[in-house]
C-alpha cells in the first residue's frame, strides 16, 4: 500500500488553511486506533476534529500519507447515480427523449468501498462491468434548491467506478424489477482516494484503465446534465445530507470485470482511484 499512496502525492497541491483557495484534499482514514477525518499536507495528513461539514478545526496530530489507511471518503445517508449522462455512452448520437432529464438511481450504501479494495463479482454473476466516474460530494442538507445555487451546496469531488452486472441489470427475460443488485452489490461502489474542494468540477478529464491498457476516457464537460443541474433536480424529490455522493454518469464504452484484473480511474485534479477484482470464494 506505501508504494500506492506515494504515487499519489506527485499529484497534491494541498490549501494553506480550511479556506483556501489552492484545491484541497480530504481523507477520512485509520491510524492505529484513530479513525478520523483529515486534510492532506505534502505527504502529511493532519487530523480534524468536529464534523467536516461544519466548521472542522485542524489539530496537532499528523501521520505519514504513506501509513494511514485510506476509508470510503464519507459516510452518505445516501448514494445516488446517473443513468446514461454523456452521449458517447448512448447508443447512437441522438439522445433519447427519456434522457433529455436528468436520470437518477440509487445505490445502496452497504456497496461503498474505498481505494484498495478489492471488487468481488457474485458467485452467480454474469458479466459485471467498470464505469468510471466522477462523484459529487453534498457538503450541507438540500432540498429543493435551484440551478443557480446549487453549486453552494457541493462540497467538493471525487473518483468512483459504478460497478454494473449487465445480467440483472438488463437482461430481457431475467432482469430484475430494480437495479438493487445489478448496480448496489456489496463491493460495487468503489470511490476514493480522497476528497477534493476548489476544482473546476465541470471540466475535468476522466479516465479508467484495466490492467494498465486506457478504456474509458472524457470530460466532464461532456456530461449531458451538468453537477448543478444534478444536485438541483434530485433536490426537488429527495432531500440531500453532507457526505452524501452523487456517481455522475459515466462515459464511452464499458466492458466486463474478471478476477485478477486491476481496475484504477484518474480524474485529473484529484488522483487515482484503484482496485483489485476477485471472485467470490
Amino acid at each position: 500500500m506505501r508504494t500506492c499512496i506515494l504515487g499519489f502525492v506527485a499529484l497534491l497541491v494541498a490549501g494553506s488553511s480550511l479556506g483556501a483557495a489552492e484545491p484541497t484534499r480530504y481523507v477520512r482514514f485509520r491510524a492505529g486506533d484513530t479513525t478520523a477525518y483529515g486534510i492532506v499536507e505534502g505527504k502529511l495528513v493532519r487530523q480534524l476534529d468536529g464534523n467536516l461539514f461544519r466548521d472542522p478545526q485542524k489539530t496537532d496530530k499528523t501521520f505519514p500519507l504513506a501509513d494511514v489507511k485510506l476509508l470510503v471518503p464519507t459516510r452518505p445517508r445516501q448514494v445516488l447515480a446517473m443513468a446514461a449522462n454523456y452521449r458517447s455512452h448512448l447508443k447512437g448520437e441522438e439522445i433519447p427523449e427519456k434522457f433529455k432529464i436528468p436520470q437518477p438511481f440509487v445505490k445502496g450504501t452497504a456497496c461503498l468501498v474505498p481505494h484498495e479494495a478489492k471488487i468481488v463479482l457474485p458467485k452467480d454473476s454474469g458479466p459485471v462491468h467498470y464505469e468510471a466516474e466522477l462523484v459529487v460530494v453534498i457538503g450541507k442538507k438540500a432540498r429543493k434548491v435551484s440551478k443557480s445555487e446549487a453549486a453552494d451546496y457541493v462540497f467538493g469531488v471525487t473518483c468512483g467506478n459504478d460497478v454494473s452486472e449487465r445480467y440483472w441489470q438488463n437482461d430481457e427475460e431475467h432482469k430484475d424489477v430494480q437495479w438493487w443488485r445489478a448496480k448496489g452489490s456489496d463491493t460495487f461502489g468503489p470511490c476514493g482516494p480522497w476528497i477534493v474542494s476548489g476544482l473546476d468540477y465541470g471540466n475535468l478529464a476522466v479516465r479508467l484503465r484495466l490492467n494498465g491498457e486506457t478504456r474509458q476516457e472524457d470530460r466532464t464537460s461532456a456530461l449531458i446534465h451538468d453537477v448543478p443541474t444534478m444536485v438541483s433536480f434530485i433536490s426537488q424529490y429527495m432531500t440531500l445530507y453532507p457526505g452524501d455522493l452523487i456517481f455522475t454518469g459515466t462515459p464511452g464504452k464499458t466492458d466486463a470485470l474478471k478476477a485478477g484484473d486491476t481496475v484504477e480511474v484518474e480524474i485529473d485534479g484529484i488522483g487515482t482511484l484503484r482496485n483489485t477484482v476477485v471472485k467470490a470464494k
